[in-house]
């Protein structure tokens, strides 16, 4: 999972709120709900000292926000008095959550998120096609392709010089605008760096625009005949194989990661030994098991590498007062300071890992912990 996302969380200094609620709306009374929940929420951050106007900028959010139809979340990183930072959750959190740290507590989202795939989906049929594509982000970009020329067949008596005519001209056209349909699905797929290019709807359509896509897209393209073009349609809405196929890509990327951390051996296994290669930027991709009720603690400096298991690690490096934060706070900020990816894992992909932390090493030498089990 990329976190360039999260970058600007720490590009200002904290502390930081940090709130996570469920916004869904019951059809009788949703606001008076998500009102109450809010309440509860600002309650403990008074508590734990935030300040009255950062607050206020998340409550400004939090009532202010666009409602979504059926079951959603919130979650709202702010400080010094303005809001950094707005995700909609696309499933309410496991439970409303209200943080008043040094850190912004980002790992309820991305555990959330998961691995991220990008992807393009075109709905077409032979006079166009509505395009979206979603990067690893999330961001959605979107493309209508409408046939430049219609021709109709005139009906005149079987074999007549008439009817051939038109049904080539007919052909002509739709093979024109497939080209069109295929150049501006080429083009939302470099956009966002596609993992996946999925192509639905008439079935002799999508065989035209995927005759015509390169050979780069070819290799990651799926056809379907689910779907249908209608005006007002929602094309985000996927159907199961394009939603099959993009899981498949998340799990076969973490299958990946898990093989190339276990040709590791013992390199970059556990809390101490990510700790200290996050330290001299030594990591390419961290694992960590999805767990709710961690609540580890690591030392941290002001810069993003300056994080460690014990304050002493810290005065080597000059750090005058370290700060004592959640672990996996320190160590999400260090990956987004080093632009590491991470790969979140449910507890029973990873049962045997230590401290439920390891990482993928972009280098080992000889100081590496471990390297001499190699």
């Amino acid at each position: 999972m990329q976190l360039s996302f999260l970058r600007p969380l720490y590009d200002r200094p904290g502390p930081w709120c940090s709130v996570y609620l469920d916004a869904s709306l019951d059809t009788h009374d949703g606001h008076p709900q998500v009102d109450l929940r809010w309440r509860a929420l600002k309650g403990s951050l008074l508590e734990q000292g935030a300040d009255p106007a950062t607050i206020h900028a998340v409550e400004r959010v939090v009532r202010g926000h666009d409602p979504m139809p059926g079951d959603y979340g919130l979650a709202v990183f702010a400080t010094g008095g303005r809001v950094v930072l707005t995700e909609y959750l696309a499933a309410p959190p496991l439970r409303d959550l209200a943080s008043w740290s040094p850190l912004p507590h980002t790992m309820p989202l991305v555990a959330q998120r998961g691995e991220q795939v990008a992807w393009v989906r075109v709905l077409a049929d032979r006079t166009g096609a509505d395009a979206v594509a979603v990067s690893a982000g999330g961001v959605p970009r979107r493309a209508h392709v409408q046939g430049k020329y219609s021709h109709q067949l005139r009906r005149v008596q079987p074999g007549g010089w008439s009817q051939s005519r038109y049904q080539r001209a007919a052909m002509e056209a739709w093979h024109h605008n497939a080209g069109d349909v295929a150049s501006a699905t080429v083009q939302l797929a470099e956009k966002v760096g596609a993992d996946v290019v999925v192509v639905a709807g008439d079935i002799r359509a999508t065989g035209v625009i995927a005759a015509q896509l390169p050979d780069r897209w070819q290799d990651v393209l799926v056809r379907t005949d689910a779907g249908k073009r209608a005006r007002g349609a929602d094309p985000t809405l996927m159907d199961d194989l394009t939603v099959q196929t993009i899981a498949e890509v998340a799990d076969q990327r973490i299958t990946a990661t898990l093989d190339r951390f276990g040709m590791q051996e013992d390199v970059g296994a556990g809390l101490d030994a990510v700790v200290y290669a996050l330290q001299r930027n030594q990591v390419e991709n961290m694992l960590i098991v999805d767990d709710a009720s961690a609540n580890g603690k690591l030392w941290i400096g002001p810069g993003p590498t300056e994080i460690a298991t014990d304050p002493d690690q810290l005065a080597g490096m000059s750090v005058a007062d370290p700060q004592r934060v959640r672990a996996d706070a320190a160590l999400l900020r260090a990956l987004v300071g080093t632009d590491a990816e991470l790969t979140v894992l449910a507890p029973e992909e990873a049962p045997e890992l230590t401290d439920g932390v390891g990482a993928v090493l972009r280098y080992v030498d000889a100081s590496t912990p471990g390297r001499g089990n190699g």
